[in-house]
This record gives structure tokens, sequence and C-alpha cells, in this order.
């Protein structure tokens, strides 16, 4: 009989031994309470307490936590605009009874502090700016955190403006205006390119005018030194100038002719063919000088005359 008493006696002690022992993980603080009143903090590791006489009332981490708060609010020009800020925190080592017995939301401490400091400074800001001075607002909100939440025993790490979304409507709004300054710089770029375009192909076509201008020049020069040599060889075999001109004369007259019936695609062009037409074309042009030259020197006499009176 005693023996049946013993075993369960036996079993509740060793029942309430296991009980004394329990353990904390790493990077966190364990809460230990006797009666219901604080006793101490455990650490990580294997760690004994009075069994039926403390307890662990809690733990808590001590890892880098992060926490989303997603907040709606209007800008300084009537924007209404979705922000999402991300709070890193972690509880401080040394104040792990202030973050446990002082707060027990701290979630929502956080969260109502951020919407406290987010409402005041986007309404002063137009939309651009919100998108530009985003830090600015982490490190506001970051601040304000800090002061509030250290006598609690949470260190705030880092704030970040990670996600800023105004109204659909105002998305497209803001698209179509990107849309039309982009549109506006393409159009001056094909502007001014078809503006270099005309420039430089007038410019070609200004050097091509003058280098034809230079070769029909260096072309009529050549050809006048040639008649000027084909004279002086025509004069060393007995014949005169006057019939030299005639003979040259009536010899481009026919080179003329064979190249316009070597050309299929020329133009149809009626000249006189006639063996003396070289001859009259010549007596034609000494006849228009010689009226020319009495029509200079009547002019010259006339003007002579006139200064004399």
């Amino acid at each position: 009989m005693g023996q049946f008493i013993l075993v369960p006696i036996i079993f509740f002690g060793l029942l309430i031994l296991i009980s004394s022992f329990f353990i904390v993980k790493q990077q966190t603080a364990a809460i230990v309470e006797r009666f219901g009143r604080f006793q101490y903090i455990a650490q990580s590791g294997l760690r004994i307490k009075i069994p039926l006489v403390d307890r662990v009332a809690g733990r808590l981490s001590l890892k880098i936590q992060q926490l989303d708060v997603i907040i709606e609010t209007k800008t300084l020009d009537d924007v209404f605009v979705r922000l999402k800020v991300s709070v890193q925190y972690k509880v401080i080592k040394d104040k792990v009874y202030d973050a446990f017995y002082k707060l027990d939301y701290p979630h929502d401490q956080i969260t109502s502090y951020v919407f406290d400091v987010v409402r005041a400074e986007v309404p002063k800001m137009k939309l651009d700016d919100v998108f530009v001075k985003k830090d600015d607002i982490a490190l506001a909100v970051k601040a304000e955190l800090n002061d509030a939440m250290l006598d609690y025993g949470f260190d705030i790490i880092k704030t970040l403006v990670t996600d800023i979304d105004p109204d659909a409507q105002v998305k497209q709004a803001m698209n179509r205006i990107n849309a039309s300054e982009r549109e506006k710089i393409a159009a001056q770029f094909e502007g001014d390119a078809a503006r270099i375009l005309i420039v430089e192909k007038a410019k070609a076509e200004a050097e091509s005018k003058r280098l034809q201008g230079q070769g029909i020049a260096d072309q009529r020069r050549e050809i006048a030194r040639g008649l000027e040599e084909s004279v002086e060889v025509l004069n060393r075999v007995g014949i005169n100038s006057q019939e030299a001109s005639a003979l040259i004369v009536v010899t481009q007259h026919y080179d003329t002719l064979q190249s316009l019936g070597e050309e299929t695609n020329s133009n149809l062009i009626l000249l006189p063919n006639a063996p003396q037409a070289g001859s009259n074309m010549l007596n034609d042009m000494v006849a228009s000088f010689a009226a020319s030259n009495q029509i200079g020197e009547a002019m010259k006499k006339a003007r002579k005359e006139s200064d004399e009176k």
C-alpha cells in the first residue's frame, strides 16, 4: 500500500523539479514574477525558478522588428494620398522592464505617433514635394518616435517612407502631363533636326553652285587657251587669224553635231549644218563686234563733245 502512495509523490516531485527549469532563446528576455510581482529578467540560456512560486510572465524579443503603417492624408494642393511608413525598432536590453510593464500594445502606440507626425507634415507640402521630400517626412517621424518611445524602452532604428500612392485619377493626370512634356521635347528636337537639315542642304547647294561656276570658268579659260594655241599653230603654217577662226568655228560646229548624234537621249536642236554655216557664223560674229565698236566710238565722241561744250 505504501508503494502505491510513494509513486504519485515521486511523479509529482519530478514534475515540480522539471517545472523549475526553463529555457530562454537567444536575443530574447524573459520576465519572471513571484506571486504576481516582478522578480527579475532572465537572459538567454537554461534558467531556474522556484516552482509553484515563480512564473514566466512573458518574453520579449530583442531583435530588430518592423512595423508597417499605412496612412491616408491630404496634401497642400488638396490631393489625397496614401503613404506606407515602415518603422524599424527594437527593445533596449537594459529597459526590458519598461517595455514590458509600461506599454500593453506598443504597436498601437507607434502607429498613433506615425499618424500624428505624417498628418502634420504632409498637409504642408504639395504632391510633388511629398515625393521629393519623403526622406524629410521619415526623419520627422523618427525624431518624434525616438523622443516618445525611448522612455518606454524602445529604440527607433530607422523609419522609411516606402510607398506613396496618390488617387488613381491623379496618377493618370500626372502620366498625361509627363507624356505631354516628353512629346514637346521630342517635337523640339525634331524641329531642330529639320532646321539643321535645311541649313546643311542650303550650304551644300551653295557649295555645289560655287564649284559649278568655278568649273565653268575653268572650262571657258581652258577653251580660250586652246583657241589661242590653235590660232598660233595655224598662223605658223601660213593661215591668218580670220581663216584660223573660221576653221575652228567650223570644226567645233561639226564636233557638236557629232556629239548630239552620239547621245540617244538628247533633245533635238536645230542648227545650220551647211558647209558655209561656219563662215556665216564667223561673219555674223565679226559684224556684231564691229558694230559694237562703232557704237562705243560714237558714244565716246558724243561724251567728249558734251564735255567740251
